[in-house]
């Protein structure tokens, strides 16, 4: 006998319900990862572009050392023996105005960044040997030294930036003044700096370059420039899925200088 059928109507099974709630659970992950690929292809080639920046900083620098006609010069300027006839000396591309013609020549080649933003900053690095006085000086030659023989210390510059040592959050510290080595970004603690790419590189001083930017023709000169250049990145949606507010971006180029007559 056939089992009485029931009055009610039995109840259509419908995915919409299911649909939205998949959606609302996918679509996060699906535009973090969207606009994260974004953000980071961003990122990458802002990054390029600022290492572009120090490299053509670097060469302009290292080409225009101090023999050339517009030199662009260190804190420390050369011994007038050391120079060509007649000994003289200009400082054309100086840091006191924050080197005008390097700094346009590192800006120069950017491409689809606001050059503008990308900060400068160099020092030199070279030998130092002891006077006859016994005291240390820079020396602009890779000699020995004269009173005991031995070669000479080769010591490496230091630029002044603003960041954050580690352990510091960047959203809840403002940055400080630090004195690092612009290669390794390290201070005289060992502490490894997060530069702030966000404020203006203090100027330097005498006391942060190591060698004056003369160059000679005969190979024992060994002076050599460092160009640190930083940019802060700002993402679009910054703080929105995970996206950071500011990524700093930092590079720094060595070249050893080139004699110009």
């Amino acid at each position: 006998m056939r089992a009485a059928r029931s009055g009610r109507p039995l109840a259509r099974a419908t995915p919409r319900g299911q649909t939205m709630t998949e959606l609302a659970l996918v679509a996060p992950l699906f535009f973090m990862l969207f606009f994260g690929i974004i953000v980071i292809g961003i990122a990458l080639f802002y990054q390029q572009q600022v290492a572009n920046a120090g490299r053509e900083g670097a060469r302009y620098a290292s080409l225009n050392s101090a023999t050339s006609r517009c030199p662009t010069v260190s804190n420390l300027a050369p011994h007038t023996s050391l120079l060509p006839l007649p000994n003289s000396y200009h400082e054309c591309d100086e840091p006191a105005a924050r080197w005008p013609r390097m700094t346009a020549a590192a800006r120069s080649k950017l491409f689809g960044i606001n050059s503008a933003g990308v900060q400068v900053t160099a020092c030199w690095s070279g030998y130092w040997t002891k006077d006859t006085s016994g005291l240390w000086a820079a020396h602009d030659e890779r000699a020995s030294d004269p009173m005991t023989g031995a070669a000479n210390e080769f010591r490496e510059c230091t630029v002044q930036v603003y960041g954050w040592t580690p352990g510091q959050d960047p959203n809840g510290v403002a940055s400080s003044l630090q004195v690092i080595n612009p290669r390794t970004r390290l201070n005289a603690s060992g502490d490894e700096i997060r530069i702030d790419c966000a404020r203006q590189f203090p100027l330097t001083t005498a006391s942060d370059d190591m060698a004056s930017s003369y160059a000679k023709s005969d190979g024992v000169n060994a002076n050599q420039v460092s160009v640190l250049t930083c940019y802060a990145y700002r993402p679009p949606l910054a703080g929105f899925l995970l996206i950071p507010q500011t990524i700093h971006m930092t590079s720094t180029v060595t070249e050893a200088m080139e004699y110009q007559q």
